[in-house]
């Protein structure tokens, strides 16, 4: 069993290497490829009682002939759209999955929901999406979505970080989000196990929590199939149909999948590190790119019990408290891309680099010192698909009337799900979103960027990421 100090060590004296519990070193390399599943932080996933494949059996239920939209990806924002799709009235709405619900992305993400980020318009999407799992959707089928709520707390260790957080607590003020400044004394009394020399302030927020993708995307599936939407697992797209109207105009006409065709005049792209394969169907650029992001579990902590959520932006780590245990990731600053994505790809993962993962956990320990002597239970490296912006990629695609955009979330597309999936339904139905979505709309990349690999990649790592 390795501690987070022993993964350090074996990181620095080896770059290469894992630490080992109990399986023996595992050689890793920047093009290691999908691995076997490994667990991950969650009572259940909704590849459970599947056994053997059942995407070669077909469709979970037969295709419609026509459909008024077809959303592609049955991920956190592939359900959001479909269930706001349904609430807003839209008739004859279809999901098309080509594994299981959850099997690309969703499924390992860590669920995390901060209410308060630097934008007005990010405030009202992560309140909506905060609302349809921890209320509407249980009041609607009676099932719980695994909504948990034990607060946020944000870690200011200089003083504009503290004074970022004033300011992010004035913007709260104006939308009814409860949140406090803490002094480290204060924070200290919070969270006991916290490192507090090093810090000016906290921000504490409450009524921030945890989502269960499974517990999430099933519940947001069954209450839009009551609205009479239809979800349609193990069912490939191969291909998106075109034509070309008497203007000149690029249209969307249908979809072709492995089980049978689909005349649709919309299809919505929620594919998430697939994106871009599926605008490839259809002809059109998908600015993103595919990368490793990752977390380590690790074993029982004593008195760690109902502590909040925590994010510290300066260390580039959030600790989630996962019951008795803690996950620790953060974002890469030395990622490694995922250079050829397989469309095979589903409830799997990579194995961990810990010479990428080594920042974290140095963040980690300083901020939790037990962590150091902690072990690691396992280790959950996934895909996830980044924008040269880090900013979600949304709305119709310039080249093709018909075709919308609900993906590249940055890993964040379980927190402004349910906001943006409101959004994007809007968008479908009425031909604009709500909200000023300017920042997130498709059209803000020239052309001539959407389609350049180098620059996508480039323009991601030089820029600083957002909070989380």
């Amino acid at each position: 069993m390795a501690s987070l100090s022993r993964a350090l060590r074996v990181a620095a004296a080896h770059p290469r290497q894992s630490p080992t519990w109990g399986m023996g070193p595992c050689n890793l390399s920047s093009a290691a490829g999908p691995t076997a599943e490994k667990s991950v932080p969650y009572q259940r996933t909704l590849k459970e009682g599947q056994g053997t494949s059942v995407v070669a059996q077909g469709p979970s239920r037969p295709l419609p002939s026509t459909a008024n939209v077809v959303v592609i990806g049955g991920g956190s924002l592939g359900c959001q759209t479909l269930y706001h799709l349904a609430k807003l009235g839209m008739s004859g709405a279809v999901l098309l999955e080509r594994e299981r619900l959850t099997s690309g992305t969703t499924w390992h993400t860590a669920g995390l929901l901060w209410q308060l980020r630097p934008s007005d318009v990010e405030v009202e999407l992560l309140a909506h999406t905060r609302r349809v799992v921890s209320r509407e959707l249980e009041e609607e089928t009676g099932l719980h979505t695994g909504w948990i709520q034990n607060g946020g707390l944000f870690i200011a260790s200089n003083r504009q970080r503290l004074d970022e957080y004033k300011r992010l607590m004035s913007l709260g003020k104006a939308y009814g989000v409860e949140s406090h400044v803490l002094s480290p004394a204060e924070t200290k009394t919070l969270y006991p196990l916290m490192n507090v020399d090093d810090l000016y302030g906290t921000l504490y927020v409450p009524h921030d929590g945890t989502m269960d993708p499974a517990g999430t995307c099933t519940t947001l599936a069954r209450a839009a199939s009551a609205r009479g939407a239809q979800v349609i697992e193990n069912c490939p797209v191969t291909s998106i149909r075109v034509w070309t109207d008497d203007f000149g105009v690029r249209r969307v006409a249908g979809v072709e999948t492995q089980h049978g065709s689909i005349q649709t005049p919309c299809v919505v792209n929620c594919a998430g590190v697939w994106a871009s394969a599926v605008g490839r169907m259809a002809g059109v650029k998908v600015p993103l790119v595919a990368m490793h992001h990752a977390y380590v579990v690790t074993e029982r902590i004593e008195g760690i019990q109902n502590m909040p959520n925590v994010r510290d932006h300066d260390a580039s780590v959030y600790l989630r408290l996962q019951g008795d245990a803690l996950s620790v990731g953060g974002y890469e600053a030395n990622p490694i891309f995922w250079e050829e994505v397989s469309d095979k790809f589903a409830f799997s993962l990579f194995d961990l680099d810990w010479e990428v993962f080594t920042q974290h956990i140095e963040g980690a320990i300083n901020r939790v010192p037990v962590l150091e002597k902690t072990g690691i239970k396992s280790t959950v490296c996934g895909p996830e698909s980044f924008t040269p912006d880090h900013k979600p990629l949304m709305g119709e695609a310039p080249e093709l009337r018909g075709f919308f955009l609900g993906c590249g979330f940055n890993s964040a597309g379980m927190m402004l799900g349910g906001g943006c999936g409101q959004e994007l339904a809007h968008w479908i139905i009425h031909g604009r979103p709500e909200k000023d979505m300017h920042g997130y709309d498709i059209r803000r990349f020239h052309h001539s960027l959407t389609d350049h690999p180098r620059w996508i990649r480039e323009r991601k790592l030089l820029r600083r990421l957002p909070p989380r």
